[in-house]
């Protein structure tokens, strides 16, 4: 879940320009603008009303279809393919399932059928990453979930910042099942032999902020021990921090002072041998420095990637010797958002589906007990938070979904735009010579421009801070 947003292979991102010129001319009238609205919790029935057989979904990634064939009461059945879902009424969800990289296209060529006089051509409910998700809300494909019935007081229990992610002219346009706050995850063995302990709070206090975390470093390198694995470690603490986004002007790249942060940063992290030069995250030398022989103190991860990923690299030598902390700034990673674009044609099915899947309590908090998710329910996650037996094993027991419950409410979304996840991407693989040592930093500007200029040819220059 939002890990594969920094694999580079194939996710040359499509520009708004772009993808204006993919999709319907009917579809572009905006989100939250010209379109019926429901009123007192009645269905309002999008543009076309004509209503196929079929309830197309479209998504990026495996989990959700689970979500919907494990947690949504009415589904009946499931094809032996697993291309089909019946419901009890009689409908059909077909499944319409692409890996991360090709995603984006292949929703596009889906999106241009929106206008279809056949209804089961076009698509009903789609999955949209956090990091491409406004490219879409500002173009207009996604519909107000107003329109299909869903109101405020519906996602109340909603974190703030996952309807914040999705709102667009004063209305959501898309609701998330999942959450995803970040924590930093760090080596208790590690923890104790550099720190003297590697109880949470302790730890907690030692890295509270970003001055407090170099002097860490400073003695993690002592020990013989590198603070972070590699480049791209803490990108999303300072990302998720920006004082303003990407694009502010349609036109021009300003470069927050949080990103110079960073890349100063990490430039002084890898000249003193406070990380250990892993390039990017997901690579078999970052992948190996989460296993039993691995040096690095911790990772910034999110819910899915300490459940889960870290899990898995650590593998079983690795239970109990890790602990999760807030580190020096909240922050979020990954996560999925569900919409529906103009011209769907099942608004009383998705609007079920969505309630059912992103605001019911109870079944939410099923499915976070069954499969040590986190999900987009206040109320769920500070019950299971506050219950005596929450504890993770991996983590020697410690209760991390409280810790987890605390930073989310503290996440803010506001600067989230459309250019995100191609700025990310660029920014990163651009710097990493600098980082290495083999370029300079103008070097390493001058490569961040070239790959703007060449992902978004309607952006015209790339601004850094004084």
């Amino acid at each position: 879940m939002g890990k594969t947003a920094w694999n580079r292979k194939g996710t040359k991102a499509v520009g708004l320009a772009a993808l204006t010129g993919l999709v319907a001319v009917s579809l572009l009238s905006g989100c939250g603008g010209g379109g019926k609205s429901g009123g007192g919790g009645k269905t309002a029935m999008p543009d076309t009303s004509k209503e196929g057989e079929v309830i197309n979904f479209c998504v990026y990634q495996e989990v959700t279809k689970s979500f919907v064939n494990d947690y949504y009461p009415e589904v009946e059945s499931v094809s032996d393919d697993e291309e089909y879902t019946y419901l009890k009424d009689g409908t059909k969800i077909h499944w319409f399932v692409y890996n991360s990289e090709e995603y984006q296209e292949k929703l596009d060529e889906h999106l241009k059928k929106q206008d279809s006089d056949d209804p089961d051509e076009r698509i009903d409910i789609m999955d949209l990453e956090g990091d491409y998700m406004r490219k879409y809300l500002e173009a207009g494909v996604c519909i107000p979930m107003s329109e299909i019935g869903i109101q405020d007081s519906d996602i109340e229990k909603q974190y703030a910042y996952t309807k914040e992610a999705a709102t667009l002219n004063g209305k959501v346009c898309g609701l998330s099942n999942e959450v995803a706050p970040g924590l930093f995850a760090y080596r208790r063995s590690i923890a104790k032999d550099v720190l003297g302990t590697d109880d949470p709070e302790k730890v907690q206090e030692a890295v509270s902020d970003w001055t407090k975390f170099d002097e860490v470093a400073a003695k993690m390198k002592d020990k013989g021990y590198y603070m972070l694995s590699g480049f791209a470690d803490a990108y999303r603490v300072f990302s998720n921090n920006m004082s303003k986004p990407w694009v502010s002007d349609n036109q021009t790249v300003e470069i927050d002072p949080a990103i110079m942060d960073w890349i100063k940063m990490t430039k002084r992290y890898s000249d003193e041998g406070y990380n250990h030069k892993t390039i990017n995250v997901f690579t078999e030398e970052w992948m190996k420095d989460q296993g039993p022989d691995g040096k690095v103190f911790g990772f910034f991860y999110s819910t899915w990637g300490i459940n889960f990923t870290l899990v898995g690299n650590a593998g079983d030598e690795g239970f109990g010797d890790w602990a999760v902390c807030k580190g020096p700034q909240p922050f979020y990673w990954g996560a999925s958002w569900f919409a529906a674009p103009k011209n769907m044609d099942h608004p009383e099915h998705v609007k079920d589906i969505l309630l059912t899947l992103t605001c019911n309590k109870e079944i939410m908090k099923k499915m976070s007990i069954d499969r040590n998710t986190f999900v987009n329910n206040v109320d769920a996650m500070s019950e299971i938070a506050a219950d005596p037996k929450t504890g993770s094993d991996f983590l020697n027991g410690q209760n991390h979904i409280a810790l987890f419950n605390e930073v989310a409410q503290n996440i803010n979304l506001k600067n989230l735009g459309i250019y995100d996840q191609g700025c990310t991407l660029d920014i990163i693989y651009s710097f990493s010579d600098y980082f290495l040592g083999n370029s300079t930093l103008d070097d390493a500007k001058a490569a961040f421009e070239k790959a703007i200029e060449e992902r978004y040819p309607n952006l015209t220059e790339v601004v850094w801070p004084e």
